[in-house]
């Protein structure tokens, strides 16, 4: 009997351990997981340092209705999302800033 209690602790302490990995996994995605309504506040702040604002933005929350992604920070990190990173003009030069 105290073989069954043993194992159903177990279960418990893996399915917790799954739950707290499958929320650090969303935590880690971070900007990945946007809806379009997000879109333009992350796009502000994402383009407070150009000088070309209105393309910026333009750019920005285009690219973001397609991937339900911006990057961190106002430059660079387009790592952290795959399809605002591929995302090309017909000339090869990235469309999203």
């Amino acid at each position: 009997m105290a073989g069954g209690g043993g194992r159903s602790y177990t279960s418990l302490v893996l399915a917790m351990l799954f739950i707290l990995m499958i929320a650090f996994v969303d935590v880690a995605q971070g900007y990945n997981k946007l809806r379009p309504g997000d879109c333009k506040p992350r796009c502000t702040y994402r383009c407070s340092a150009t000088s070309h604002k209105k393309p910026c933005m333009f750019f920005c929350q285009k690219c973001c209705a397609k991937c339900l992604c911006v990057p961190a920070g106002v430059y660079g990190n387009k790592q952290s999302c795959a399809c605002y990173n591929k995302w090309k003009t017909q000339q090869g030069k990235p469309k999203c800033p």
